[in-house]
């Protein structure tokens, strides 16, 4: 109740200040929580698709899984890999030979970046929140401290009962533009390092898929 009256009382500034730090706030939280839900239904598919590739023993038999694991990254780099694959099969008239694994592995690493483009989409909303919002919120307080020192020299009174109100009110927006800005910092930080597994996580699989690719046509 007592923020609520206190922003009743500052002003037009002081309100847009509040106003824009809301904004950030409320599409950071909503950012953590759609890229929190990206990355865990990727890791479940991921989970269940990588124990179906490490079963099989052709690549035949993994194409077989993968529409019910769409949303993990490694099907990503899957389905370019076998299209390669599959690609140079036709050129050979039906050999079971392929031409070139330099070109399947060109083809995983345009895949992982991909795929790492679209695990990452949104956050860089996170990290302007967590580098703009303090600044945001500090210049809404330096404007409403300057505001208090003029109404001293208006009244012409060096009382500090007289610009405390004002003071406490133009502080509030350090405290809104912290609030903002440390939940956005702190899950841009945890999502980066999920990142980077996901990516490790490509990397092997990379690996992987050219093993089982030389075995079965090379």
């Amino acid at each position: 109740m007592q923020l609520w009256t206190a922003f009743l009382h500052t002003g037009w500034v002081g309100k847009s200040v509040l106003g824009i730090l809301l904004v950030f706030s409320l599409a950071s939280w909503a950012t953590i929580f759609i890229i929190w839900r990206r990355f865990r239904r990727s890791a479940a598919a991921s989970r269940r698709f990588t124990a179906a590739f490490r079963k099989a023993k052709r690549l035949a038999e993994v194409q077989a899984v993968t529409s019910a694991t769409t949303r993990s990254s490694l099907v990503g780099l899957f389905k370019a890999g076998y299209a390669e694959i599959e690609a140079q099969l036709a050129h050979t008239h039906g050999a079971q030979t392929i031409r070139s694994l330099d070109s399947v592995e060109r083809s995983l690493l345009r895949a992982s970046r991909i795929e790492s483009a679209r695990l990452s989409r949104y956050l860089p909303l996170l990290a302007t929140t967590a580098a703009a919002t303090p600044f945001i919120g500090l210049f809404g307080t330096v404007w409403g401290i300057m505001d208090s020192f003029a109404n001293i020299g208006a009244m012409g009174t060096t009382s500090i009962t007289a610009v405390a109100p004002g003071i406490s009110e133009a502080l509030i927006n350090t405290a809104a533009g912290l609030f903002a800005a440390i939940p956005a910092l702190l899950a841009y930080n945890h999502f980066v390092q999920r990142l980077r597994q996901a990516r490790g996580e490509m990397e092997d699989f990379t690996l992987e898929f050219l093993n089982l690719t030389e075995r079965n046509f090379m």
